[in-house]
Order: structure tokens, then C-alpha cells, then sequence
């Protein structure tokens, strides 16, 4: 998925949970803020005018959040492509080039 800076995150996808810190104080505190999240791993949403702008969270967390998507698109790939006429059954084309 591309995601642009033009295209709009709907707020339920921000977790009630998580932390909320104004850009402006966020600005001031960078280095702790960053601190703090890598520390409990919890992501912490940026606001402006009360509204989320952005989400900072630790790259380990990142990297798993993007691995679980990948995967997800790759399970949803399978799913279309395996419902696509031209599918063919793994032990088919085993017996056509003779791994059976």
C-alpha cells in the first residue's frame, strides 16, 4: 500500500490506549518522547489542534507491524490468486515435472 501525506488515517484506527502529546510539547521533548516509547514500546500519537497527525513508535515495533501487513497482503494475494482460473493445484504441477 502507498500511503501518501495526502491520504487521511480515520481516527479509529488510533488506539484508545495510547499516549497523546501535543507536536508542539513533542517538539520540546523529542529526545525523551523517543526514550519512552523505546523503552515500554508503546506507540505515542503526535496532535495538533487535538487531532492525531502522527504515531511514534519504536522500530521493532515497526518492523513487526509491517511484517504482519506484508503478510497479510501476501495471505490476500493467495487467496485472489487461488481463485483465478488459472490456478493450479501444487501436487499437479509436482506430477508434471515428475517431483512426485
Amino acid at each position: 500500500m502507498d500511503v501518501t501525506t495526502t491520504d487521511k488515517v480515520p481516527d479509529y484506527l488510533y488506539d484508545s490506549y495510547m499516549k497523546e502529546l501535543a507536536v508542539s510539547e513533542a517538539r520540546e521533548r523529542l529526545a525523551e518522547i523517543i526514550e519512552e516509547s523505546g523503552r515500554t514500546g508503546d506507540p505515542i500519537a503526535l496532535t495538533k489542534r487535538g487531532r492525531p497527525v502522527a504515531v511514534l513508535v519504536a522500530p521493532d515495533v515497526f518492523e513487526m507491524l509491517s511484517r504482519n501487513a506484508e503478510d497479510a497482503f501476501d495471505r490476500a494475494a493467495v487467496t485472489l490468486s487461488s481463485e483465478d482460473d488459472d490456478f493450479i493445484p501444487w501436487e499437479e504441477v509436482k506430477g508434471e515435472l515428475g517431483l512426485s
